[in-house]
């Protein structure tokens, strides 16, 4: 609960969560503030930035704002998604590797070091070209199986040194279970590490996520900051002066991304000793 509060209270977690909270509103509120559907396609193909069209339009006339708008959606739950679950698997191959020695930790191991040597955006692109189907939860799988080995490398030692400690020795003796030891003895000590490493995946996700829609592996029809960014570039945005097209996705998305590190860094700087201010 004092971490909790120190996040709050952090100047770079506060900006940072002002920042996802308005991303939030826009992806919640997105029928609300977009001015036209995004799959409308009535208006004058490759239109330049007017009062009515603040961006453009596509080559499909459609209203470039309001899917840039729309895709907020798909991005944002994407990037929190990916953290979630790459946060799970980190945590529970890390926590088993560090807690269970011999067999286990070796498996695990050897796994954990298998796909950390293998690189990961060549492999995400194989495995998004040879799925049987395109779409958000294909990216979200394909994300998720490369980029949770991290997590469960830094976890993994750390779960040894608590392992060790006098408190957990003290579990031990007095004939808690492994279960008990692990949920209620080591996880509220590592909490700094997992909420950092939530953060961090969610970062990935969210560049990843535009980065196979921008090379054309995601469902080009749908509407997401990286399809946004596959169209501008494959109807050719910057020949026709359409720089908003291209720039602007581009900016959201590195907003999107900063706002996941600023809190990143706040809980860092809250959980290491090293780092925290006086």
């Amino acid at each position: 609960m004092n971490y909790l509060k120190l996040f709050f209270k952090d100047k770079k977690a506060a900006v940072g969560t002002i920042m996802l909270l308005f991303f939030a509103v826009l992806a919640i509120f997105a029928p609300y503030i977009a001015p036209y559907s995004p799959t409308y396609m009535g208006f004058t193909p490759m239109e330049g930035s007017s009062w009515r069209h603040i961006l453009g339009t596509t080559a499909n006339g459609q209203d470039v704002f309001s899917q840039i708008i729309w895709g907020t959606r798909i991005s944002l739950v994407v990037g929190l998604i990916v953290g979630a679950l790459t946060t799970v698997i980190s945590v529970v191959i890390g926590f088993l590797a560090g807690y269970f020695p011999g067999a286990i930790d070796e498996t695990l191991n050897l796994l954990t070091n298998v796909f950390l040597i293998i690189p990961g955006l060549p492999l995400m692109i194989v495995l998004a070209a040879y799925m049987p189907s395109r779409g958000m939860w294909t990216i979200i799988f394909v994300i998720t199986v490369t980029g949770w080995a991290w997590g469960a490398r830094v976890l993994r030692p750390q779960v040894m040194s608590l392992k060790s400690r006098e408190f957990v020795n003290a579990s031990i003796v007095v004939g808690e279970s492994s279960f008990h030891i692990i949920f209620y003895d080591i996880l509220p000590n590592t909490a700094g590490l997992i909420a950092a490493n939530f953060f961090g995946s969610a970062i990935y996700g969210v560049l990843s996520e535009a980065g196979l829609e921008f090379i054309g592996l995601g469902n080009a029809n749908a509407i997401s900051w990286g399809t946004v960014l596959y169209w501008a570039q494959n109807d050719q945005a910057l020949f026709f002066g359409l720089w908003g097209w291209l720039l602007v996705p581009g900016l959201l998305i590195a907003l999107l991304g900063t706002s996941f590190a600023l809190m990143n860094f706040a809980v860092d700087e809250i959980t290491n000793p090293r780092l925290r201010k006086r």
